[in-house]
């Protein structure tokens, strides 16, 4: 049993796991996430696990100490969120499409930004004024969202426009962010379902055999860690070693960390 996967809690369990469980089973309750980002802990107060982004679908099925317990309906992932952290279900018309953007009180730039919005954000845009999109509660550049289903091509590219980026244990934006949680946010900008850790993400695409030509978008994958070729020779990764979102060539990072245990192609 997978507890980052396994969707029930102490006291009651999603209905999915009917017949897996003598927990009583619930539907839950479909919210969303109501801020820029929130940590998905382990438990209540507890470490960070990963994080979720505005607008992302949260299914709550227990609360508990101005907690609420459930999954993301993207991947699946489970953990607790505080309760502040939620707002009511919606139906995305947008996404932020670029590494970070603003929620800004008025259609201008001179007018006051209330909101940093990470890439991956889920926006419902009620009209547009120029330049700006806006939503029911402030303006967000147009240039920096797109239409809800219209997503990028090629998960390397998002990856590249978050170069520098800091390291941080468990991230999902541009603020900070691991190594899966890159390749988590790639790949998802481009309409593909992945997972949230490395080793949940050994199960997408192909394997390659030793010593078959890497080309670029391939996951390469260490114990604990996980990145993307650029082309043949280099990849991009977060890594504690830089502390940061940075490119390197393969041949490094392989004398540095020994050579990859698990090569997969999309």
């Amino acid at each position: 049993m997978d507890a980052r996967l396994h969707k029930a809690s102490a006291r009651v369990a999603h209905v999915s796991l009917k017949g897996q469980t003598a927990l009583p089973l619930t539907e839950g309750r479909l919210t969303a996430i109501a801020l820029p980002l929130a940590d998905l802990l382990e438990t209540p107060f507890g470490p960070r696990a990963r994080q979720l982004v505005l607008g992302e679908p949260f299914r709550v099925i227990d609360e508990d100490r101005a907690h609420a317990f459930g999954f993301a309906e993207k991947d699946g992932y489970c953990g607790w969120l505080p309760a502040s952290a939620l707002g009511p279900a919606f139906v995305p018309t947008h996404w932020v499409r670029s590494p970070g953007t603003h929620l800004y009180d008025g259609p201008r730039v001179q007018n006051r930004a209330l909101l940093a919005l990470p890439i991956g954000a889920r926006l419902r845009v009620i009209g547009q004024a120029g330049g700006w999109a806006e939503t029911g509660t402030g303006f967000v550049p147009a240039a920096h969202l797109a239409i809800w289903g219209e997503w990028a091509q090629d998960p390397v590219s998002v990856a590249e426009s978050l170069l520098h980026s800091p390291y941080l244990w468990g991230g999902n934006s541009r603020g900070g962010l691991d190594c899966s949680g890159l390749v988590q946010m790639a790949h998802l900008a481009c309409g593909i379902e992945c997972p949230a850790d490395s080793d949940l993400q050994q199960a997408l695409g192909q394997d390659l055999p030793e010593g078959a030509a890497l080309r670029r978008g391939d996951l390469l994958f260490w114990p604990g860690h996980v990145g993307l070729m650029v082309d043949g020779a280099a990849l991009i990764h977060a890594n504690a070693h830089a502390m940061a979102v940075s490119t390197e060539s393969l041949a490094a990072c392989a004398a540095r960390t020994g050579p990859p245990m698990l090569r997969r192609r999309l």
